[in-house]
């Protein structure tokens, strides 16, 4: 009986260790995982799902809408979470949007800058919450580069000139003054800012080029339409050129200007920026005469940046996206391919 006894406890015991031991192998596991942040903890942050807040200016044009379904698009394919703001052109709501992204913990912030200034404050927020900002199409004027990470985008200047250089070309067997109207982008705004800097450091050297009239169209077609008219009223038959600062306030007044009675393209010269699908229509029909590619499709290679950012590696302050310039004899063949 006493041996039946001893070799029941001794079972007992048996049991018990094996239970505690199994029990201390699977805390140990799980302790280990937590602390560590599991399989993950290896890999950089750029190989992990982000979440990446993209404050876009709004949808005023084609180039916009082109340029936010790029950025949309590569987010989502890239695997990563979106977390998307539409500033309608302005700035308060911009602000309020990377205070929002700021709130939420995203990964990183991506916007288009309304206009160049204002932004000092809510980007030191970003930084002093360790979420680095990059810059997607518009620069940023402040002091302190250290508050964005990269921009990516278009040579504003550099389209400007080449606008310029275009209409000088176009220009050199005509005698007497080439009166010209300007339809700018939104005050403030870098593109606004850099097309008409661009445009004007060519015509230095070009004195019989004039700019007659220089008003700003929000680089929305109804008001370039609007301000077109109200050229036309003042000046109408002494306009040679529109050089207007994108594609979709050229369409607008490319309308104004057939209402009034002259034909677009051979009464007025037009010149556009964006290079938007509008605008290689305007030119088959013979109503535009060039546009300057302002490339959208960059979303890719901004989700690369972000990426490579993450991952720890070094990347340039600035970087450009390649670009052409398009007339009116290549429009035709060239519309079918146009993907904005």
């Amino acid at each position: 009986m006493m041996k039946k006894f001893l070799k029941r406890k001794t079972v007992l015991f048996l049991m018990m260790s094996l239970m505690l031991l199994l029990s201390a192998c699977s805390s140990s596991g799980t302790g280990g995982e937590t602390e560590s942040g599991g399989a993950s903890s290896g890999d950089s942050k750029s190989s992990e799902k982000l979440v990446i807040g993209f404050s876009q200016v709004g949808a005023e044009s084609e180039w916009r809408t082109a340029n936010t379904k790029s950025m949309q698009d590569a987010i989502k394919a890239a695997g990563h979470e979106l977390k998307f703001s539409d500033a309608q052109q302005k700035q308060e709501n911009q602000i309020k949007a990377i205070r929002s992204f700021i709130a939420q913990k995203v990964d990183a912030i991506v916007f288009s800058p309304v206009v160049e200034t204002g932004f000092e404050t809510v980007l030191q927020e970003a930084k002093d919450a360790g979420i680095p900002v990059f810059l997607a199409d518009r620069a940023v004027d402040i002091e302190d580069d250290s508050l964005w990470v990269t921009f990516l985008g278009s040579d504003f200047v550099e389209e400007g000139r080449k606008a310029a250089n275009w209409l000088v070309e176009e220009t050199k067997d005509m005698d007497g003054e080439v009166n010209i109207v300007e339809l700018q982008g939104t005050v403030g705004s870098a593109p606004a800012i850099d097309r008409k800097e661009g445009f004007e450091e060519v015509l230095k050297d070009h004195p019989n080029l004039k700019i007659i009239k220089s008003q700003t169209g929000d680089f929305t077609r109804a008001k370039g339409k609007e301000v077109m008219e109200a050229f036309l009223k003042s000046d109408g038959e002494n306009i040679d050129v529109l050089y207007a600062h994108n594609d979709d306030m050229a369409i607008g007044a490319i309308q104004a200007i057939e209402e009034y009675g002259l034909t677009p393209g051979e009464d007025i010269k037009i010149i556009g920026v964006d290079a938007v699908r509008g605008a290689f229509e305007a030119m088959a029909a013979g109503k535009m005469n060039v546009t300057i590619e302002c490339n959208p499709l960059f979303g890719p290679q901004m989700v690369d940046l972000i990426e490579a950012h993450l991952a720890g590696e070094e990347i340039e302050k600035r970087v450009a996206v390649e670009e052409s310039m398009y007339t009116m004899d290549q429009a035709e063949e060239l519309l079918p391919t146009r993907e904005y």
